[in-house]
């Protein structure tokens, strides 16, 4: 059993972010970076999948600029066997671009499975997966919160909104992964002194030319500050006449 994986490099979510000053990217100043949460439950996932089958190998690849090696060493410490990295200076706002160079990098390497998560957070497109399988002509199974994969075949259950959904689908395919499917193993210090020596292919590749750009970037509006109008059943009426006259909600 013969897994990809594709990761991406993404701000930590829990920072306050700011725009930079040309008001189309976010200014990375006293950001912190590491692998979109999805993708590392697709990492977990080819890992659990290789320990079933008792054999195979898990690569990891990533697009982007040197320091994305950071985030597929990550990867190799988990328990991945080797990376690439699709070396770019820098990776834009239109994932075609993108889902180009990681299938070209993709197509000749006969994987049984093809593993990316549902989207990332950064930017929460969700199109680089089908997208890959649609230029490999592969099936494609999105936000898979179950899998089971025997005999050449997969079965998975998808998450829709507000119902769920049975398929099933030969390999090797296109597998894009959803929150609940598994939580991601913590690397060791055994894997992560072992990382550093497992192999990392570096390809420089250069990206077409993006369809899409960002024209502006602008933060939500602050929020204002609520305020207690009274308390029980005598504040009722002036409740009703403040969502009636000012939220305009009634």
């Amino acid at each position: 059993m013969k897994i990809a994986v594709c990761i991406k490099r993404v701000p930590v979510m829990d920072r306050r972010f700011t725009i930079a000053p040309g008001g189309t990217t976010i200014d990375e100043v006293g950001l912190a970076y590491d692998v979109n949460d999805f993708d590392l439950w697709a990492v977990e996932a080819a890992l659990r999948l290789k320990e079933q089958v008792g054999t195979g190998e898990v690569v990891v690849l990533s697009l982007g600029p040197d320091v994305v090696q950071e985030q597929i060493r990550k990867a190799l410490s988990m328990g991945a066997d080797r990376g690439i990295h699709l070396q770019a200076a820098s990776v834009g706002a239109d994932d075609l671009p993108v889902a180009r160079a990681l299938a070209d990098a993709l197509r000749d390497g006969g994987y049984d499975g093809i593993f990316l998560g549902r989207l990332a957070v950064d930017r929460a497109n969700g199109v680089t997966g089908p997208v890959i399988a649609e230029l490999l002509g592969l099936p494609c199974v999105t936000a898979v919160s179950k899998l089971e994969i025997a005999n050449g075949r997969g079965r998975a259950q998808r998450e829709l909104e507000g119902a769920q959904e049975i398929v099933e689908f030969p390999l090797p395919a296109v597998i894009t992964v959803d929150q609940g499917l598994n939580t991601e193993r913590l690397p060791t210090l055994k894997g992560i002194m072992g990382a550093k020596k497992k192999p990392l292919e570096v390809r420089p590749v250069t990206l077409d030319a993006p369809r899409v750009t960002v024209r502006r970037l602008a933060l939500p509006p602050e929020r204002i500050g609520g305020r207690i109008i009274g308390e029980g059943v005598g504040a009722v009426p002036e409740l009703v006449r403040l969502l009636h006259d000012e939220a305009k909600v009634l």
